[in-house]
């Protein structure tokens, strides 16, 4: 399994939030790029870019994904506010090794299956999920569908991966939801990535136990919990 460091952006500055709440922040560095650089440098060989702004529907950042991505050493996942072919199309040109895809890709199955087919292997889903129901447009909407239900609408999709968020727990350090996250290893034939709550060697190895692909980490990495050389060691390629 491998750790992805996550570089959350919003207004131009890397970021952490609690629980996607914008007015819950709690990390904020004014040099996404040397974050980035800073990363990989420690050792880990993939990182996972976020534009907040966009997937909220704020603004953008395109600009500092871009020096992200001209500056990459190593393969990088972008998402944040992809909703358009041409978004998806720029940021593969740009450098992003993977696109991740959320609120339209999960409201839209024609298109989710088109962009699908359209750029096999490229694409990362997102499911935002908070208590097993998806949520969308930043975390903003609920919807009723079960996250394991929704991913049996994804079969045969030629996906490179998919990305379970457990927003209950994103930024609070408690943990994370292994018994969501073990369901939906088992359910997907995609390679499953966790995020929220991550917050020590002990759950990356649960969660690599229980037959996930990789994590997403961010707060426990920017506030020091949880010692970032050591996880690199262990889980960075």
């Amino acid at each position: 399994m491998i750790a992805v460091p996550a570089v959350d952006l919003r207004g131009g500055q890397c970021v952490q939030l609690v629980g996607g709440d914008y007015n819950d922040e709690r990390v904020r560095l004014d040099d996404p790029a040397a974050v980035a650089a800073e990363w990989v440098r420690i050792g880990f060989t993939r990182l996972h870019v976020v534009d907040l702004d966009a997937a909220t529907g704020r603004g953008h950042n395109h600009e500092v994904i871009r020096e992200i991505l001209r500056d990459a050493s190593v393969p990088i996942q972008v998402g944040g506010g992809v909703r358009d072919e041409a978004r998806i199309e720029r940021l593969l040109d740009e450098g992003a090794s993977w696109v991740v895809v959320g609120t339209r890709a999960v409201e839209d199955e024609d298109w989710r299956r088109e962009m699908a087919e359209r750029f096999p292997g490229r694409l990362i889903l997102a499911a935002d999920v908070r208590e097993r129901k998806i949520v969308t447009r930043g975390w903003a909407e609920t919807s009723p569908l079960d996250v394991i239900d929704f991913l049996e609408e994804l079969a045969q999709l030629p996906l490179a991966g998919v990305l379970v968020t457990a927003v209950h727990l994103e930024g609070k350090m408690a943990g994370t939801d292994l018994p969501l996250m073990e369901d939906v290893a088992e359910a997907s034939q995609w390679p499953v990535f966790a995020s929220g709550g991550v917050t020590s060697l002990d759950d990356m190895r649960a969660l690599e136990h229980r037959g996930l692909s990789g994590a997403v980490l961010g707060m426990a990495l920017y506030t020091g919990a949880l010692d970032a050389r050591r996880l690199a060691e262990e889980f960075g390629a």
